[in-house]
């Protein structure tokens, strides 16, 4: 049985996904932990794993989200050869 390689992506942080991690960090560093075991998790595979991935319907089609906590989603695109984090607080 073949094993798959991993896809190795490129991961982009934008400004605002940046801003809400900072957030964490400074008001509640158990979430921010989390957000950093999601990120991982994405960076291995962006459609399966730890916090319910599902993809966002009402935009792009590339754009996915998991759970961070009961109210807070982290948001991100998925393009080929590349993993956009867009936001880390918040509900879309």
């Amino acid at each position: 049985m073949k094993s798959e390689e991993p896809t190795l992506r490129l991961t982009v942080f934008l400004p605002e996904f940046r801003e809400d991690l900072r957030w964490w960090v400074e008001n509640d560093k158990r979430t921010a932990l989390r957000i950093l075991t999601l990120i991982e998790a994405i960076a291995r595979d962006p459609f399966n794993g730890l916090g319910k991935p599902e993809p966002l319907k009402y935009l792009d089609p590339d754009t996915w989200s998991r759970r961070i906590t009961q109210e807070h989603r982290l948001v991100y695109r998925v393009q080929k050869g590349r993993i956009d984090f867009l936001q880390a607080r918040y509900h879309y």
